[in-house]
């Protein structure tokens, strides 16, 4: 009996807030000379702490018994699950967390109960085979380094992209200065050719008056080749440009052939004329007095 009462004393810290409960646990078990002797064999050697002997949660458990502290109190005082305590004592590491967080729940156990914390650890690294048990999860948790290619591919894909929007915008303003280029070149085309337009014109002799009835019109959309006729006699067989506007007078008739009938409109005396032929198509119109509409008047425009 005094062996048995004799083990669980020395595995409590001198001074531990259990050892009146052990007493009183000693007291109630033992003869009174037997609870005098387990009294005097409570203060240990200084720092001498053991457990019972056993495996690790058979040891953890007893320890918790002898000092007849419940699960629930050592839950309340330490904050560990009750599931976890259990899982420590029955060695069922399967529904533990791991890693520091075993160590911790083993350490504030050790704590609450009295027992030498350094000592319960080892134990518990033999018991669960631990070889690092805090230096391993800051291994398991480090994230490994990306690779070097990813970091290249990356960079080059900026520097795809940069050269990319910077030949967009070279085409662009390419395109810009060529499109303002031509612009400013038609824009100086067509004063030029309206500059021109008065010292081309066929040299025609005014025409006395009352002598030239009719007057005639050729404007061209589009370059084509035109050949006219007043009274007879060719006054235009040439190719006339786009844009311009010719006159000539006849006292009887005209007779107008164009290459591109489409391009060609004829206006005589101020009237608008059909067209010569179809779109696209060379044509041959003849145009008179009678050609003419007559005027409210009842006479033919002038």
């Amino acid at each position: 009996m005094f062996d048995t009462l004799r083990g669980p004393a020395y595995s409590a810290d001198e001074g531990s807030p259990h050892l009146p409960r052990v007493c009183a646990a000693v007291s109630r078990r033992a003869s009174p000379l037997l609870a005098g002797r387990a009294l005097v064999a409570l203060a240990p050697p200084d720092g001498v702490r053991s457990m019972a002997t056993g495996n690790f949660g058979e040891r953890l458990k007893r320890e918790r018994e002898l000092r007849e502290v419940s699960p629930n109190e050592v839950v309340v005082a330490t904050r560990i699950s009750l599931r976890f305590l259990e899982a420590l004592e029955n060695e069922d590491w399967d529904k533990l967390p791991g890693g520091i967080f075993n160590r911790g729940f083993v350490r504030a156990i050790a704590r609450y109960l009295g027992l030498d914390e350094e000592n319960l650890l080892a134990e518990y690294d033999l018991a669960h085979g631990d070889q690092s048990a805090e230096a391993q999860p800051a291994a398991e948790n480090r994230i490994p380094a990306p690779p070097k290619w990813i970091a290249v591919a990356f960079a080059l894909g900026v520097l795809a992209l940069i050269a990319a929007l910077v030949a967009a915008g070279v085409y662009g303003w390419r395109r810009y200065s060529a499109y303002r280029h031509a612009k400013q070149s038609s824009a100086v085309t067509t004063q030029s050719l309206g500059a021109a337009q008065p010292a081309s014109l066929p040299a025609v002799d005014p025409p006395q008056a009352n002598s030239a009835a009719l007057d005639l019109s050729v404007s061209t959309s589009a370059a084509t080749r035109v050949r006219i006729l007043a009274d007879g006699q060719v006054v235009l067989d040439s190719e006339i440009p786009a844009g311009q506007n010719r006159h000539f007078s006849a006292e009887t008739a005209f007779e107008v052939t164009a290459a591109d009938s489409s391009a060609v409109l004829l206006e005589l005396n101020g009237q608008t004329m059909p067209p010569i032929g179809s779109p696209g198509a060379s044509g041959t119109i003849v145009l008179s007095q009678k050609d003419l509409r007559p005027a409210p008047g009842g006479n033919s425009q002038p």
